[in-house]
């Protein structure tokens, strides 16, 4: 039954987790809702993939989400190049808080700033689920010293208390381009900011909350990082400084 199961693997195109990476390939294959994803998407995501230019078994991904729009981007390229392509926009179903960053345990906020992807979650109570790496190092500068919280996550469902659900259909096809980036080698980075940071839509948040003068110094921290992909469609440096300030450079 289990070489049946990797032949039909196989047949919808993702046979080449295997030899790329058998460990994460065969440890995803394990969970009955991946194997229904593959069933459900496989196809689906490969053929998108391949209309892009994209190599199917190798390559990297990079995801964009803003609040205010209550959209996720996943962009992707050919690992040799340096370039993204977006690939699919994806709607949030459901959305919480305020736009700003998530500073403690309970505040229902949505976090802003640059992460990267550190866990998949194959048996998710919201289907399928892959978590941002909230807190780093600039949200401890910041956040609640005691209890920042944690465990944001990009999941199915549409339920959320600070976390980024796009229904059970949508998680299937999403989840799949992520372990399949994964299974790449690299890691997925994630950008959240709180709109799309135009210079107009920047000069609209400062007008909107001029009374906030940290919150317009925090999202100036963001801008940069925002622009420098917006314009080249290349990921930025970030770092991040000794007093918590995202630094692009």
């Amino acid at each position: 039954m289990k070489h049946i199961f990797l032949a039909f693997i196989t047949l919808l195109g993702f046979g080449g987790f295997a030899q790329t990476n058998p460990s994460f390939y065969a440890k995803q294959l394990q969970f009955p809702r991946v194997r229904e994803a593959v069933k459900l998407k496989g196809k689906a995501v490969e053929d998108l993939l391949k209309s892009k230019g994209i190599n199917t078994q190798k390559y990297d991904m990079f995801i964009r989400a803003f609040k205010k729009e209550r959209i996720l981007e996943v962009w992707v390229k050919n690992q040799e190049s340096a370039q993204y392509t977006l690939a699919k926009t994806y709607d949030f179903c459901a959305t919480t808080g305020v736009l700003g960053p998530k500073r403690r345990s309970g505040d229902r906020q949505m976090p802003e700033g640059f992460y990267t992807v550190n866990a998949f979650n194959p048996q998710s109570e919201y289907i399928l689920s892959f978590r941002v790496g909230y807190p780093n190092a600039s949200d401890l500068k910041f956040a609640d010293p005691v209890n920042p919280g944690d465990n944001i996550f990009i999941h199915g469902s549409c339920l959320t208390i600070g976390c980024i659900p796009v229904g059970d259909e949508l998680i299937n096809e999403l989840y799949l381009f992520a372990i399949k980036a994964k299974n790449s080698g690299n890691d997925i980075p994630v950008h959240i900011f709180p709109t799309k940071l135009s210079d107009d839509n920047y000069n609209a948040l400062k007008q909107e909350f001029s009374s906030n003068k940290d919150l317009i110094e925090f999202w100036s921290w963001l801008k940069p990082g925002y622009q420098y992909f917006e314009t080249t469609h290349k990921l930025p440096k970030v770092t991040i400084a000794s007093d918590g300030k995202y630094v692009v450079n």
